[in-house]
């Protein structure tokens, strides 16, 4: 567990799946003075298991020391010894090889510290969006809506625009599920049954919310300027918009958790692993984010 320069704060830096490129970019953002600056590091990663893998391939063993670096950090979180966790990118695949339960580091940690509503919030310096829905299989996706969690993700988003980005009264835009927002119940119900009684519940709180909109014209510059945060219904509607406009730039914030969780907006990437190829930007942009906020 290699530590940097000694700081006022603590973070701990997962490395993610050993056989992806988390070792190489953290390595490469923690050369950076830019970054040794920011915060004292603990860094958690396997190497008693490195003859176990093969560098770019899913195997238990390489899911199984992700998922134990995960565990330390965790620990060092519970016993006060960290102020924040930046995760690397982890392989779901190669988790649940191991943990069959594994959906995701965001469900993973809400129910490590027993919290029931955490959302993912992708932030950039203007913009921030959120997903109701996770990783859900698009089959499944509107039987995972409800009005409640629509409203518990508006309510959650609204708190934290405020807790940590200092937003006094924050504009959130909503997107339909359906193509044109449902246009009026005639491709689709879901804004009418679900997502407008969410968003009057929210107004009647106080809430700046608005639409549902077309979420297909939703992001685009005269559009995505009026709001603070934008609210998609599941994953791709509102990562493939963000991720195109503000990669490599953008990371993940899980909000919901009693302490900052960040990492970066993409994945183990294990075409690449091992081949010194990796771009380390968007994990340099997490540990910004998370020596702001802890």
């Amino acid at each position: 567990m290699p530590t940097s320069k000694s700081r006022s704060k603590t973070i701990a830096i997962t490395v993610g799946d050993p056989a992806g490129i988390g070792p190489e970019i953290v390595r490469k953002a923690l050369a950076k003075k830019s970054i040794q600056q920011l915060a004292r590091f603990i860094v958690l990663g396997e190497t008693q298991k490195k003859s176990a893998f093969k560098t770019g391939k899913i195997s238990h063993e390489a899911g199984a020391a992700s998922l134990h670096s995960l565990d330390l950090a965790i620990d060092l979180i519970k016993r006060k010894q960290a102020d924040a966790i930046v995760t690397a990118p982890v392989c779901k695949e190669a988790i649940g090889l191991t943990h069959k339960n594994f959906h995701g580091h965001t469900e993973y940690l809400a129910a490590q510290f027993n919290v029931k509503q955490v959302d993912m919030m992708f932030v950039t310096p203007r913009l921030k969006t959120v997903i109701v829905t996770r990783h859900v299989p698009v089959s499944q996706i509107s039987r995972h809506l409800n009005s409640k969690n629509i409203y518990d993700t508006i309510t959650l988003t609204h708190a934290s625009l405020q807790k940590y980005f200092h937003y006094k009264n924050p504009r959130i835009g909503i997107c339909g599920l359906n193509p044109h927002a449902g246009e009026g119940g005639t491709i689709g119900t879901d804004e009418l049954v679900k997502i407008i009684p969410a968003l009057t519940k929210a107004r009647h709180k106080g809430i700046q919310v608005f639409g549902p909109f077309a979420a297909d014209t939703l992001f685009i510059p005269k559009n995505r300027e009026k709001f603070d945060a934008i609210i998609a219904m599941y994953h791709d509607q509102g990562l493939i918009p963000v991720k195109t406009l503000y990669y490599p730039k953008l990371v993940n914030l899980t909000i919901g958790l009693p302490f900052i969780r960040t990492s970066p907006a993409h994945g183990t990437a294990f075409d690449i692993a091992g081949q010194n190829k990796a771009d380390e930007t968007s994990l340099c942009e997490a540990i910004r984010l998370a020596a702001q906020l802890s």
